[in-house]
């Protein structure tokens, strides 16, 4: 059993204060059972950790900013991935323009109807395909851009960018020029769209932009997929500890108590706790080394474990 968990320890205060008062029994009987490994990374990273987490699991190699996210995302939602080529995926977004800093808002927010979703789509397709791009549908939130040049394209994670100033992810690199001279007139084209009038007059964000993330040349995964289960995704790009903290407790009743219950079975169990900058990585098969406090003090274990760090 392979599982993987974004956001479960965002570098926030209120975050591990607010899960502090929470019990989730079935995570520490899986600490108690695991050997756990910090898998150090840098914030400033392209990919995030779950995405580098995913990517061990899988088998890919690729530098950073390349790992074929969107290729693999377009392979679940039903497109045809060829071998090699590459892939980006176009989230529909509305960039905050505040008075020191461009920011992202999640595309979730923007809370777009299956008909505008696809009004915004129809609308942009054109613009792509003139210059030799192809833009192909995946879901209302899910867009997806086939180019050669995305195969070697590195960019930002959607994950790393949502809340925060888009011109520290923005790739200003030679080979970058052509998406960004299209993204500009993407802007241009929305900026005039009579949906985003009707969206403001309803109180509503509009979409002003798009966002590129997940690109790189396709690859074959080289064993069967984790699960990634990204409950806990929303409410820490929101801020909201109090449903993050219930997402966690969804997250021990279900899936850790079966990886739980699994590992104590003795059968072979990886958890990925996933945070900003890495991963502690529970592994059920690997040697156990236990701190002197968790054999007098196990319940202190998930606290401090959890909230590594280096995570």
């Amino acid at each position: 059993m392979h599982l993987v968990l974004p956001f479960a320890a965002p570098d926030v205060p209120a975050a591990r204060e607010a899960l502090g008062t929470r019990t989730l029994s079935h995570l520490t009987r899986l600490l108690a059972r695991c050997a756990p490994a910090v898998q150090a990374g840098d914030e400033l990273s392209l990919n995030t950790p779950h995405e580098r987490a995913l990517a061990q699991v899988l088998g890919w190699q690729a530098a950073d900013g390349l790992l074929p996210v969107a290729a693999r995302a377009a392979r679940l939602d039903g497109l045809t991935v060829e071998p090699g080529s590459g892939w980006g995926l176009l989230s529909p977004a509305h960039w905050h323009v505040g008075t020191e800093q461009v920011s992202l808002t999640a595309p979730e927010d923007l809370s777009l109807s299956d008909d505008e979703a696809q009004a915004f789509f129809d609308a942009l397709r054109p613009l792509f395909e003139e210059l030799g791009w192809s833009l192909q549908w995946g879901a209302p939130l899910r867009w997806y851009l086939r180019h050669e040049s995305l195969a070697e394209l590195p960019s930002a994670s959607l994950d790393r960018v949502v809340g925060r100033n888009v011109d520290l992810w923005l790739n200003m690199a030679p080979q970058a020029r052509a998406f960004r001279r299209l993204q500009a007139e993407v802007q241009m084209l929305l900026h005039a769209h009579p949906l985003n009038d009707s969206r403001q007059e309803q109180g509503l964000p509009a979409m002003n932009s798009v966002w590129l993330s997940g690109t790189g040349a396709v690859q074959a995964d080289r064993a069967a997929p984790p699960t990634v289960d990204d409950r806990l995704r929303l409410p820490a790009l929101r801020g909201d500890w109090t449903a993050w903290c219930e997402a966690w407790q969804a997250l021990d009743a279900g899936p850790l108590a079966e990886a739980a219950h699994r590992a104590e079975r003795g059968e072979a169990v990886q958890v990925w706790l996933c945070g900003e900058r890495g991963s502690l990585l529970l592994d059920s098969r690997a040697p156990q080394r236990r701190p002197w406090w968790r054999r007098w003090w196990p319940a202190a274990a998930p606290v401090a474990e959890q909230w590594m760090a280096p995570l």
